[in-house]
């Protein structure tokens, strides 16, 4: 069995006015799987696959750059 390059989920959250929404990423090899909503629904699930584990990776970045410069913040 080769084993799978799987991280963490990353968990990001936006509360502001009548804004409470939530938004995770987790990147599994080549996919990037996002998943967001409003805090305390299950959400909505997207993916995407990519070429190669490093492609998956920018993407990932580039996606989290975006949440932050939006407000969100990191959940730990």
């Amino acid at each position: 069995m080769i084993p799978r390059n799987v991280q963490a989920a990353r968990r990001f959250e936006f509360a502001e006015g009548s804004s409470n929404k939530f938004w995770e990423m987790t990147v599994d090899g080549t996919e990037v799987t996002v998943r967001f909503g409003r805090i305390g629904a299950i959400g909505q699930t997207s993916s995407q696959s990519f070429a190669d584990g490093a492609a998956a990776q920018n993407h990932a970045q580039k996606l989290i750059k975006q949440k932050l410069a939006k407000g969100y913040h990191e959940i730990r």
